[in-house]
Parts: C-alpha cells; structure tokens; sequence
C-alpha cells in the first residue's frame, strides 16, 4: 500500500512542530505561497494558490496512519487539495489551501512574528539560507507584522535562536521596503 502524503510549505516545514514521518524536502509546481485574512481569527493565515509560473520549496512526509481526518483537524481553516502530479513523487500527495468560505474581504490582519519565526527556523533547518531567501521572494501578499516575539501567540511556537530572529528581521525588512 502507497502511503499518503501531504506537502507542508508553512509551519510544517519546521519538524520540531510536528512529528510525520519521512519527511522530504520537495518542491510543488504551478503554485504560490500566500498571507490570507480570514473570518475565523484576527490574524493572517499562511496559504497557497495556484499560480502556473510559480513553484514553492516545502517537504512531503506521511499523513500518519494514512488518517486525513486527524491532519484535516490540525488544518482545520483550510481546505485539501490532491497535488500529486504538481509534485514529482509517485505517491498520493496532498496541499491545504485556507478554505475560500473563511476569506475574508476586510483590510489586513497581521501576520504573528512568532509563527513567522517558526515557519523561517525551519526553512532554514531544511533548506539553508538559501530556503529562507526562496520562502521570502515566493511568499506574496505581506501584511503588517504583529511583534509577539516576548508572549508569542502561535500555538505551535519553538524557541528560535537571536540569530534566527536577525535573518526574519533582515529579510522582513526588505519584503516590506518592496512592498512600499
């Protein structure tokens, strides 16, 4: 039996916030990393788009006991979406996607800089500097960020190093003069 998949690009990039098995560094084409708003919390969710000239870097591992109901409850905001043939594995692999229902039309909602910490520590774990320049140049939609770092919000929040928190400061910084 084929194990199922799914494709983190967020969050599940970091593995001290999870424990999937075989996780694999992987790239998804025809798509695009996103900051959504939504009806269901104050602040932004990261997400994905299709986008056809896009490609974003993330990992692939298990879906354990091949239990989408239990990954769907951690990703409860969002939606499933079958990328098998957009990933270049030969197993079943699947991407969620903030659920069009849950989008909100308002202004901005800011983005936690603890859970940015967390997603930028594990591109950087996974990927080297490198990854952590690729998720900032292919994450589009930047909203105002939220200074949580001394009582950080984001349930799933590991510590990062200073010198962790220098590189998100460094590349947000340059997102948001881009922005202008």
């Amino acid at each position: 039996m084929t194990v199922p998949a799914f494709f983190g690009y967020g969050s599940l990039v970091n593995l001290g916030t999870h424990d999937y098995a075989d996780p694999t560094p992987a790239t998804l084409t025809g798509w695009r990393r996103v900051w959504r708003t939504t009806s269901l919390r104050e602040t932004a969710f990261l997400s994905v788009e299709r986008c056809a000239a896009s490609e974003i870097k993330g990992i692939i591992a298990h879906v354990p006991d091949a239990d989408w109901a239990a990954l769907d409850a951690r990703e409860a905001a969002y939606q499933r979406y079958d990328v098998t043939h957009e990933i270049g594995h030969h197993r079943p692999t699947a991407v969620y996607q903030v659920e069009e229902a849950h989008r909100a039309q308002t202004g901005p909602q800011p983005i936690l800089l603890s859970y940015l910490d967390v997603v930028v520590q594990g591109y950087l774990q996974v990927f080297g500097e490198e990854g952590v320049t690729h998720f900032f140049d292919s994450t589009h939609d930047w909203q105002p960020i939220l200074n949580d770092r001394a009582a950080p919000r984001y349930t799933r929040h590991v510590p990062v190093s200073e010198a962790e928190q220098a590189l998100v400061d460094r590349h947000l910084t340059a997102v948001m003069q881009n922005a202008e």
